[in-house]
Order: structure tokens, then C-alpha cells, then sequence
């Protein structure tokens, strides 16, 4: 595999953690909460973001914020 393609995937997956940490932010959920979420590149270079363990409240927070956006969104 040619390296630029994992650094792309490494900055692809970053950058997708950073957008999901501030929008968690946005939601006024604290740092200590989503701290475990972290930029991963497979070997062949797919970016992925891995979320760790959240708290189940935070969870139940992102999946309203989720549903409120699906139904204004129709």
C-alpha cells in the first residue's frame, strides 16, 4: 500500500472524529464523556473513527438529537 493513501485515510478519519467530537460539544456534553474517541486507518487505509465506551445518557442524547434532525429534514 502507498503511504499517501493511509495518511489520506489517517486524515479523513481525523478530521470525521473531530466533526463528531464538536457536535457532541455543540450538545453541551462534556470532554470526560467522549474522550475515548480516536482516528484509526486499517492497514489497506480505510479511515475509521473508533467511539470507545460511551456513557448511556450521552448515547440517548446523540440518538435525540438524531431524531429531531431526521424529522426536520422532511
Amino acid at each position: 500500500m502507498e503511504m499517501q493513501v493511509w495518511r489520506d485515510g489517517r486524515t479523513r478519519a481525523t478530521d470525521a472524529a473531530e466533526s463528531f467530537r464538536a457536535a457532541l460539544a455543540a450538545l453541551g456534553i462534556s470532554e470526560a464523556a467522549w474522550s475515548g474517541i480516536r482516528p484509526t486507518v486499517t492497514f489497506n487505509g480505510l479511515p475509521y473513527v473508533h467511539l470507545g465506551m460511551l456513557p448511556a445518557d450521552v448515547v440517548e442524547q446523540m440518538a435525540e438529537a438524531m431524531r429531531v434532525t431526521e424529522t426536520s429534514a422532511r
